[in-house]
């Protein structure tokens, strides 16, 4: 029983404050935000600001639409991600060449239509002045991904010769993934399939320099994955069996939620459900060596729709709307065990929002893992609201508003009525304005261990900076900090905030507090 609570003990998490940003949002010329020194820049920031954690979404490579939630891997990084001026400063790449390229014309806002034109052209440029392949460094990385890296760098080759259509639309023999065709293409595409594994070795060795500087100086980074992974992917295609698919590989069931406040039709996502039993059968293999790999790259892992682990939403495949779905009972503990067993030192954070049914809690209960507090949703339903900060417990993290949600300035901004009365009085304010100062005192007063915001409400932006609206496709994925958006006198704001209500030490300015 004394080893039992030894290992919540170690799950819980240390009190501190952290923000919320996208490697996409930071700043850079080149379209998009890399590994490069905006992000170094940014550690800098958060240690002023005594923030002890950086969250950041899910980093693998993106599909159509953008999301990072609908990703081509669920172990690769994004090519978008790595730094050129690195690249440059190595000598793969000169200034001139990276500024032949168009990279979007504004500087808030990422153009992925642009980035999916020039990136790849000049990363292959990178890579034909490499020589990557003959390093001890590349031969350690080839070994330590072995389980993912071949089959992710032969689908986007694939990919790519397939005119960018998904797998399920190949030729049948590779769609198949018959010996033959494997060989064949293998041969056939061998400078490609280099190429893509080129991407990769850059882009985890960007990231882990980085996180390195971030844990030099207390920052632990938080990261970010979807339960599910995209239909088209690197992983569905090379391990059929896993999900939910017919004798032609088409899906049977996908996934999603049901209707809610926020949405009549509930929630289609069309991912491709788990076969639990078969992963049972495996052992979990494939989720053992997701999550191990993604121990290598945070400290902490957020698991999206955690929810899914013990009961999921089952909608048939030719469904239009997710009205007409069923609930099944997910693998719990059972997979629970096989995470744990995975991930090293790194934590887990269960994003437990939506219908939290008991056996949820229970599963949370029994593995320590903290679950999540939304301000946002908190003024509304009386002060039994699970999401008021004094119904809050310990080994919890509160957030402003997630990337799905309005910005807190926008949120306040169209709120009426009474559930406006009620938070003014909450909050012991008089004024709409006085709100965005008054929920991040709140939080970061609150009992919850973490407090996180977004960079955009710390910034006080409104909804023209919102991350994602789900259900919608077009505007999402797209807000970038400008550069130098984030103040001296901001830093220190939260500094002293952090410090009043002992979510970082500094016994001297304490004193002055």
């Amino acid at each position: 029983m004394s080893e039992e609570k030894n290992v919540k003990l170690d799950r819980s998490l240390e009190r501190g404050a952290g923000l919320l940003l996208p490697i996409s949002s930071l700043s850079s010329p080149y379209g998009i935000g890399t590994l490069g020194d905006a992000a170094y820049k940014f550690v800098d920031f958060l240690v002023d600001a005594g923030q002890k954690y950086w969250q950041v979404l899910p980093v693998g490579p993106t599909s159509y639409g953008d999301s990072p939630y609908q990703s081509f891997s669920a172990f690769a990084g994004n090519p978008y991600f790595i730094d050129l001026d690195y690249l440059v400063e190595e000598g793969l790449l000169t200034k001139s060449q990276i500024k032949k390229y168009p990279w979007g014309d504004n500087k808030e806002y990422v153009d992925y239509a642009t980035m999916f034109e020039s990136r790849f052209d000049v990363l292959r440029m990178a890579y034909e002045n490499s020589d990557f392949e003959e390093t001890k460094e590349y031969a350690e990385f080839e070994e330590d991904n072995s389980y993912w890296l071949d089959d992710y760098s032969l689908y986007m080759a694939l990919k790519f010769y397939f005119d960018n259509q998904d797998w399920s639309n190949w030729d049948d023999d590779i769609k198949a993934r018959t010996p033959e065709a494997m060989e064949r293409y293998k041969e056939e595409l061998a400078d490609d399939i280099s190429f893509w594994k080129f991407c990769q070795f850059k882009f985890f060795e960007q990231w882990n320099k980085l996180r390195d500087y971030a844990n030099e100086y207390g920052v632990e980074i938080i990261g970010d994955i979807p339960i599910y992974v995209a239909m088209d992917s690197a992983d569905v295609w090379a391990h059929k069996d896993l999900f939910e698919l017919d004798e032609d590989f088409k899906q049977v069931n996908v996934a999603g939620v049901p209707p809610d406040a926020f949405s009549e039709d509930g929630q289609l996502w069309g991912n491709p459900l788990y076969n639990w039993d078969r992963m049972e059968e495996c052992d979990f293999e494939w989720w053992k060596e997701r999550m191990h790999s993604n121990s290598k790259l945070y400290d902490y892992i957020r698991i999206d729709h955690f929810i899914g682990v013990v009961n999921y939403y089952s909608i048939k495949a030719t469904s239009k709307t997710a009205k007409k779905g069923v609930w099944r009972q997910g693998p719990g503990k059972k997979l629970t065990d096989a995470i744990d067993s995975a991930i090293g030192d790194a934590k887990i954070i269960a994003e437990d929002l939506g219908v939290v049914s008991q056996p949820v809690k229970d599963l949370l209960e029994e593995t320590g893992y903290p679950g999540m507090k939304i301000i946002e949703f908190a003024f509304g339903g009386g002060p039994k609201n699970e999401h008021l900060p004094h119904n809050y417990t310990p080994n919890s993290l509160v957030y402003g508003g997630t990337h799905d949600n309005e910005t807190v300035v926008g949120y306040f901004k169209n709120l009426e009525g009474k559930n406006l009365r009620y938070a003014l009085k909450y909050l012991g304010i008089t004024k709409k304005s006085e709100i965005p100062a008054a929920v991040l005192r709140a939080a970061y007063a609150s009992v919850a261990s973490v407090a996180i915001f977004q960079v955009q409400d710390i910034l006080q932006l409104g909804n023209e900076a919102r991350m994602n609206t789900p259900s919608t496709v077009g505007d999402n994925w797209k807000w970038r900090m400008t550069k130098g958006a984030l103040k001296k006198s901001k830093a220190n704001e939260l500094r002293k905030l952090a410090i009043f209500y002992n979510r970082l030490d500094d016994d001297e300015e304490e004193e002055e507090a």
